[in-house]
């Protein structure tokens, strides 16, 4: 546990030397979230206040939690782990005494981690003042979003993992990285709140683990979700984090005896 510690760390350390980039996100951020506080709004109070379960408040947590996400969820379909094994660099991660998806995870989840500070805090603090927003009224609330939010966290570095693992096998990963890209925003509810989706499209989304990664803690966080219902989403997320992990597993050890490093 202490070595995952370290590589958790070492992801934090790493994407903390990116300041500048990360205000580029914060703006981004705050930018695209005045956008959708525009578009949402007007659809929230065209159909007389209320919409599949948001009113202008839930909308507006809905809004400025999901674009403070953004930095930390990863779904953009990229790794460090899918450029390593394209180059064959993971041959030697696998000589290293540690299991090579669990780090990988690690890391990447100490990367997530850090986003929310320079990203994710000021972007729902921005909204919170610029706009306003719902919050939940119980402190038990917090506790059970904190969790919900780290699940979701993890849940996504499970999941693009698994695009990166599809590299032992088709050794460049882009082209499914950019499906991964389009599909995972569309499903965690990045858009529009799934809620708000065809009752067969809410279906297919619910059936992946993408609103396991930002629309069920943008719920929970919001309190628009609340007591037993808040704690049925979480349980969720925990069943695709163990879904998500086993995949992980089984694809990292059928990978290692697929595995061809290229020119030798």
């Amino acid at each position: 546990m202490r070595t995952y510690l370290r590589l958790f760390v070492a992801g934090f350390r790493r994407q903390s030397t990116y300041r500048l980039a990360a205000l580029g996100g914060l703006v981004a951020n705050a930018t695209f979230g005045l956008l959708k506080v525009a578009l949402l709004f007007a659809a929230v109070r065209t159909s007389g206040g209320e919409l599949a379960g948001y009113d202008v408040a839930t909308m507006s947590s809905y809004i400025w939690i999901s674009q403070g996400l953004l930095g930390s969820v990863n779904l953009m379909g990229r790794t460090e782990m899918a450029e390593r094994i394209r180059s064959g660099d993971v041959a030697v991660d696998f000589l290293r005494p540690v299991d090579v998806h669990l780090a990988s995870v690690t890391t990447e989840v100490g990367r997530a981690t850090f986003a929310l500070i320079p990203r994710g805090i000021p972007s729902v603090a921005i909204g919170a003042l610029v706009v306003g927003m719902a919050v939940p009224d119980r402190p038990s609330a917090y506790v059970v979003g904190a969790v919900s939010l780290a699940l979701g966290i993890v849940v996504s570095a499970t999941t693009v993992y698994l695009v990166a693992a599809t590299g032992f096998w088709l050794v460049e990963t882009r082209g499914v990285a950019i499906l991964y890209m389009v599909v995972s925003g569309f499903l965690a509810g990045l858009f529009v709140p799934i809620a708000m989706f065809p009752t067969w499209l809410h279906a297919v989304a619910t059936a992946t683990p993408f609103p396991s990664m930002m629309m069920y803690p943008v719920d929970v966080l919001s309190g628009r979700v609340e007591g037993l219902a808040a704690l049925g989403l979480v349980g969720l997320q925990l069943l695709w984090l163990a879904l998500t992990l086993t995949a992980g597993q089984v694809a990292t050890r059928a990978g290692r005896r697929r595995l061809e490093v290229q020119g030798g």
